[in-house]
């Protein structure tokens, strides 16, 4: 049984992660990275707590030594369902089983200047890019006299009220409070600003009541200005327009507001359901199509009783689909009846600050917010990432940020593009 995986996020990677080792079965997974990462902690790459490496692991560095499993650095550009192959950008690969776990990609609502000049927060490499554009910003700022340029390059506005938007927030707030007068004499605080805007009533949405007042709360007494009810409408010439006529002047519009599903070639419109996410059965294949399946945040399902309307695209969704998937292919070739799959919610957390978090468990239905929310949100994060190995090296920036209130990871590194081409 030859099955391709497209894909090697949360989905993706615990699928192939399930089936190793298995003799009936032989596993490629395709990529467009060489390496996996974990997204909850892409915002601490972007704002210097944490090294890339700490949350990412390469695919063949995973896969060695698992005989039946295999990586293909590559992108999809077609699938021909009517001869069982997918089309790369560097070659085809033939399959008996194709699995979707690609994931969603950054959605700006159809708003162009948005999507040409905010500052995404999505992949390993936006991450990267947005460290790289605060600390070039910040060194502009700490030259200029103009105190209106300067109050532009230092004011930070996050569009988007969910788990990224809070965290990324409270980590500039916090950076605002412990690190630039420290390491920029030159600047005067009072002309930064975070303000963290959401087109919703609350924060964090999905969330409980009280951890969403608990957020405002600690958001707001860490300096941030939460504005709710608002949304960005355009953002050109370094002016942020809402939805309600007000303006702010900045350099920096971080985006956390939205993600998409993608489309592909092959695959017929009558398979995708809301949002471009393919829609499947109780068991993860997509409808209309024979042999192709769907997991993640790219798959939407309306069979689980708890879900009439779909899963939320959140990690443990993908995790268990994956883990779900790989037991059904198992019975596939030993021609055993199916599982159809239930997500199990674990709860929802979000961490806001030093000390500062906020976990709802849904049976039974516990809040807990301040220093043991903070230290379960750690705990459940730690133990996520792929290898023990990420898992020190996080830990160890971890305890040096704690105990210093700061890293000292907040370099400029500019690749040359001849150099990787």
């Amino acid at each position: 049984m030859k099955i391709v995986i497209i894909g090697g996020g949360f989905a993706g990677i615990n699928l192939a992660k399930e089936l190793v080792n298995h003799n009936q079965i032989q596993v490629t997974l395709v990529d467009k990275n060489n390496y996996n990462f974990f997204p909850p902690l892409i915002y601490q790459v972007a704002t210097a707590f944490l090294e890339p490496s700490s949350i990412s692991y390469p695919f063949r560095k995973f896969f060695a030594g698992k005989k039946n499993l295999h990586f293909r650095l590559g992108e999809l550009q077609e699938v021909v369902p009517s001869e069982n192959k997918v089309i790369l950008n560097n070659g085809e690969l033939a399959y008996d089983y194709l699995v979707f776990a690609t994931g969603a990609e950054t959605s700006y609502f159809g708003m162009e200047n948005v999507m040409k000049n905010a500052i995404p927060m999505k992949t390993l490499n936006d991450a990267i890019v947005m460290r790289n554009t605060l600390l070039k910003n910040l060194e502009k700022a700490a030259i200029t006299k103009d105190i209106r340029k300067r109050r532009k390059l230092l004011t930070i506005v996050v569009a988007g009220g969910g788990p990224t938007g809070v965290e990324v927030s409270g980590m500039f707030a916090e950076m605002r409070k412990n690190i630039l007068l420290k390491e920029y004499p030159e600047l005067d605080t009072t002309a930064s600003n975070v303000y963290l805007v959401d087109g919703g009533d609350a924060l964090l949405a999905p969330m409980s009541k009280a951890s969403q007042q608990d957020t405002l709360k600690a958001l707001t007494d860490l300096g941030v200005v939460v504005k709710l009810n608002n949304r960005v409408t355009d953002y050109v010439d370094d002016i942020v327009y809402f939805s309600n006529g007000e303006t702010i002047h900045t350099k920096n519009l971080i985006w956390a507001a939205g993600v998409s599903a993608k489309a592909f070639d092959g695959i017929p419109m009558e398979s995708y359901g809301r949002g471009k996410r393919m829609a499947t059965d109780a068991y993860n294949k997509v409808n209309g199509l024979e042999n192709v399946y769907a997991i993640g945040d790219t798959s939407i399902m309306d069979t689980d009783p708890a879900f009439p309307n779909g899963h939320p695209q959140v990690a443990q969704v993908a995790i268990q689909q994956g883990i779900n998937l790989a037991k059904n292919f198992k019975s596939l070739a030993q021609n055993k009846p199916l599982k159809p799959f239930i997500y199990v919610d674990k709860g929802s957390m979000a961490i806001i600050g030093k000390n500062k978090a906020v976990v709802d468990l849904p049976k039974p239905k516990w809040h807990f917010n301040g220093f043991l929310a903070w230290a379960i949100w750690l705990f459940i994060h730690l133990v996520s990432l792929i290898t023990y190995r990420n898992r020190l090296s996080t830990f160890y920036n971890w305890m040096i940020a704690y105990f210093a209130k700061d890293q000292s990871l907040r370099m400029i590194i500019r690749p040359d593009k001849k150099a990787i081409n």
